[in-house]
């Protein structure tokens, strides 16, 4: 966002346009109460926010535009590992994340990393502590590719109590790094330098993370059952098993009103939504000093565009 703002901001220097990084669950409530004109969200609003929305946007439906595609990376602080990345299969991270692997060198993590002179070290998982879409994205992937080893169900709170923990995404990693053994759940462009990350088994081949296998396991997603032409949520395939496919990932939606009251907000918000899905504003965003994102298709904006254009003001 704040690349999305300064390249915006070049283009339309009379227009003032912040953005507080408060979580997916605070903007999206931030905009249902009508304190924000926009907001950025890593899940899909629920069938109860999506009748808000259209009581806080005068009576029209919301905008939920999936312009910002990456990877959630699992990092991990192993000082001196040999291995690049670590192997995991979904049930091992479930088992991992659930408490019921506690040590690097467990026979499971051992069977999918020959070769890898794995530690002793006890294991520290580290999760959101704050409401987060990351967290319902990462839940949703094991809960969906994990089988019985993850016996939760998807949510933006963390289902476990007395674990280690961080407030947004920079809690986790100050918590990531405060110690060797932890592994944690992340925005792959806030991975901090030193970290090992995983490769997840994908139809019995591991994958890394990169913008490309993020971007092949959304081109491989129906759209939500629930999706219309203003609403282009989509249905993440956690378990495909595509070559190449990287399903950890999160599509964050850019929240706005159809309708608004003023003629200038509508403006406004028109304008900043176009720069960000603009080829433009999506290369802004991919660049590794950015963010490192997986620009949208160019089918993908088609719709994108259509949505914006349908944004008006009152007066």
């Amino acid at each position: 966002m704040n690349g999305w703002l300064a390249g915006f901001q070049e283009q339309h220097a009379g227009v003032k346009a912040s953005y507080d990084p408060v979580g997916s669950g605070t903007g999206r409530e931030q905009f249902l109460n009508g304190a924000v004109l926009f907001a950025g969200s890593d899940k899909a609003m629920s069938t109860d926010e999506v009748a808000r929305a259209k009581q806080r946007c005068s009576g029209s439906e919301a905008l939920e535009l999936p312009v910002y595609i990456s990877p959630i990376a699992i990092a991990y602080n192993l000082p001196g590992l040999s291995a690049q990345h670590l192997n995991l299969t979904p049930p091992t991270l479930a088992k991992i994340f659930n408490g019921d692997i506690k040590t690097w060198n467990d026979p499971a993590i051992a069977a999918d990393n020959a070769g890898v002179q794995l530690p002793s070290t006890a294991i520290v998982p580290v999760n959101r502590s704050d409401n987060s879409g990351t967290t319902e994205n990462f839940t949703e992937y094991l809960a969906k590719a994990a089988g019985g080893a993850w016996p939760h169900e998807p949510s933006e709170k963390w289902p476990l109590q007395g674990t280690q923990s961080g407030a947004q995404t920079s809690g986790v990693v100050q918590t990531l790094q405060g110690s060797e053994g932890t592994i944690a759940y992340l925005d792959a462009s806030q991975v901090p330098k030193g970290m090992g990350t995983v490769a997840v088994e994908v139809g019995g081949e591991f994958v890394p993370y990169s913008p490309q296998a993020a971007a092949a396991v959304v081109d491989a997603s129906p759209a939500a059952p629930d999706a219309t032409d203003l609403r282009l949520t989509i249905d993440i395939a956690r378990d495909t098993t595509q070559a190449g496919a990287y399903p950890v990932v999160l599509v964050s939606y850019e929240i706005a009103c159809s309708t608004y009251d003023k003629a200038q907000d509508a403006d406004n918000v028109k304008a900043l939504l176009t720069y960000i899905a603009s080829p433009e504003g999506q290369d802004r965003a991919a660049d590794p000093s950015v963010a490192g994102s997986a620009p949208i298709t160019d089918s993908l904006r088609q719709k994108v565009d259509a949505a914006i254009n349908q944004i008006s003001g009152k007066a």
